[in-house]
C-alpha cells in the first residue's frame, strides 16, 4: 500500500509533521519535487529539526528516504542537514538520491545575486 501526503494549498499545511508520523510504518519516504526553499518542521525525540531537503523518513531506522528526479538539491544545505541528523541519530540514515536530480551549483547563487533575482 502507498500513502501520499501532498500539499494542495501554498505551504504550511503540516506535511512534514504528518509525514514524520506516517514514516515510522513505511518502507520508503520519497520527496519527488521542490528545493531548499521548502521547509518541514519535525520534532524527533524532543529535538526540533527544520529540514529543507531531507525527507522525514530518515529519523526511522530501516526506512529508505529518497530524493527523486524532480528535486532541486543544494549540496551545501543537504550536507548541513545530513550532518545534523547523523549527529542526532548516532547513525547514518538510508538516503538515496536520484542520479538525475537537479543540482544548485555555486554559480547559480552568484548569478542570482548579480541579477538581483534571488534572496540568497
Amino acid at each position: 500500500m502507498a500513502t501520499a501526503v501532498l500539499g494542495m494549498q501554498w505551504g504550511d499545511e503540516g506535511k512534514g509533521k504528518i509525514t514524520h508520523l506516517l514514516a515510522k510504518d513505511a518502507a520508503m519516504v520519497v520527496r519527488f519535487n521542490g528545493g531548499p526553499n521548502a521547509g518541514h518542521t519535525v520534532i524527533d525525540r524532543g529535538v526540533k529539526f527544520g529540514t529543507h531537503q531531507i525527507p522525514a523518513g530518515v529519523f526511522y531506522s530501516g526506512v529508505k528516504s529518497v530524493l527523486a528526479t524532480g528535486m532541486v538539491i543544494d549540496l551545501f544545505v543537504l550536507r548541513e542537514e545530513y550532518d545534523g541528523i547523523v549527529e542526532h541519530l548516532g547513525r547514518e540514515p538510508e538516503l538515496i538520491i536520484a542520479e538525475n536530480a537537479h543540482l544548485i551549483m555555486p554559480y547559480h547563487r552568484i548569478l542570482e545575486d548579480l541579477e538581483g533575482s534571488g534572496s540568497a
